[in-house]
C-alpha cells in the first residue's frame, strides 16, 4: 500500500478534531468514505488524482479512524456530517472542491450538495443513489415495515447490541465480512442470527485488495471500535427530522453517479429501477450515470476504472 508523499494532520472543525490525509497541489478534491472504511479506501484515487493536477484530500469522518469519535449518536446527524465538511473547506481555504463519495461518503456528499451547493464544483458518488424523503414515514419505520427487523440497518440500531456481536471476532475478520460480502440481495441475516454471524469469512482475498491493507484498517478500528460508524444508521431519524425543510429540493450541481451491477445495493431496495428511471433524473436533473462490472467497494476493486471516470469527469467541469 504506497502512501509516500502523503501528509497526515488533524484539522478542528465543527467542534471535533478531524483526521486528513493530503497529497498534490492544484483544484481541490474531497474523498469521502463509508462504513467500514479509512481515509486509505481512497489510496488509488488520492495518488492518480494528485498526478493529475489536483490536491487530494481524504479526511477519517466523524467516529473513524484518527477523527474524533462523539459518543453519542445524536452527534451524528447529516448536518453534523456536512457541517464537519464545511468546517474542512473553511480551515483548508478553500471556497468550493470537486467531491468523490462512497456508500455513506456518498450519502453525505448527496447532502452537502443538497444543503451548500455553493462549495462544491462537481460531485462524483458511488453505490449509494440520492432518495427524495418521505415527508411522512421515518427510514426506520419504512424499512422495518417493508424489509423486517433482521435488516443489518434495524439490527443496528440498538446501542451496544451489534459492538457485542461484533467482539467476538477480531478487526480483521469483521472488515473481512463486509467489505468482501457474500451474501443475498438484501443484507438481512435470518430470524434471530446477527448480521455478524450470518456473513461468510471469505477464505481468500480478491485480487484487487492486499492483506497489507485490510490489516491496516483493522489496526484503526481495534483502536477506535465500530461504534461511531454504527452511530450514523442511530441518528437516520434524526436526521430525517432535521431535514425537513429541505422536502423536495433537488439537487443541481453537476453529477456522475457510479454503481457497480455486482453491487449488493444495486438489486436490492429498488435500485435498479430506481435509477434506471425518471425519478432520480427528475431530483438530480444534471446528471450522468454509470453502470460498470463490480460490486460495492468499487473505488478499490474497479480503482483505474473508477478514477478515469472521476478525471474525465471533472475535467470537463
Amino acid at each position: 500500500m504506497s502512501t509516500e508523499g502523503i501528509i497526515h494532520r488533524r484539522i478542528s472543525t465543527n467542534g471535533i478534531w478531524m483526521h486528513v490525509a493530503e497529497l498534490g497541489k492544484g483544484p481541490l478534491v474531497l474523498l469521502i468514505h463509508g462504513f467500514p472504511e479509512l481515509w486509505s479506501s481512497w489510496n488509488y484515487q488520492i495518488t492518480h488524482l494528485a498526478k493529475h493536477g489536483y490536491l487530494v484530500v481524504a479526511p477519517d469522518m466523524r467516529g473513524y479512524g484518527d477523527s474524533d469519535s462523539p459518543p453519542d449518536p445524536a452527534s451524528y446527524t447529516i448536518l453534523h456530517l456536512v457541517g464537519d465538511l464545511i468546517g474542512l473547506l473553511d480551515q483548508l481555504g478553500e471556497e468550493k472542491a470537486f467531491v468523490v463519495g462512497h456508500d455513506w461518503g456518498a450519502e453525505v456528499a448527496w447532502h452537502l450538495c443538497l444543503l451548500r451547493p455553493d462549495r462544491v464544483k462537481a460531485l462524483v458518488n458511488l453505490g449509494v443513489p440520492f432518495r427524495p424523503r418521505s415527508p411522512e414515514l421515518k427510514p426506520l419505520k419504512f424499512m422495518n415495515q417493508v424489509f423486517g427487523d433482521s435488516l443489518y440497518i434495524i439490527q443496528f440500531q440498538e446501542p451496544g447490541r451489534a459492538e457485542k456481536s461484533f467482539s467476538r471476532y477480531d478487526c480483521l475478520t469483521i472488515l473481512k465480512k463486509f467489505l468482501l460480502v457474500n451474501a443475498p440481495d438484501l443484507l438481512a441475516a435470518p430470524p434471530g442470527v446477527e448480521i455478524i454471524d450470518f456473513l461468510d469469512t471469505p477464505s481468500e482475498l480478491p485480487p484487487w485488495i492486499t492483506e497489507e491493507e485490510l490489516q491496516f484498517s483493522a489496526s484503526k478500528f481495534q483502536q477506535s471500535g465500530f461504534t461511531g460508524g454504527l452511530n450514523y444508521y442511530r441518528a437516520m431519524d434524526m436526521s430525517w427530522e432535521l431535514l425537513g425543510a429541505w422536502q423536495g429540493v433537488k439537487i443541481t450541481t453537476p453529477t456522475k453517479y457510479i454503481v457497480g451491477d455486482k453491487d449488493l445495493g444495486f438489486e436490492a431496495f429498488g435500485t435498479r429501477e430506481y435509477i434506471k428511471g425518471e425519478a432520480f433524473k427528475g431530483l438530480v436533473p444534471n446528471m450522468e450515470v454509470v453502470v460498470i462490472d463490480g460490486h460495492h467497494y468499487i473505488q478499490i476493486e474497479k480503482a483505474e476504472r473508477v478514477t478515469s471516470e472521476i478525471l474525465s469527469f471533472f475535467g470537463e467541469c
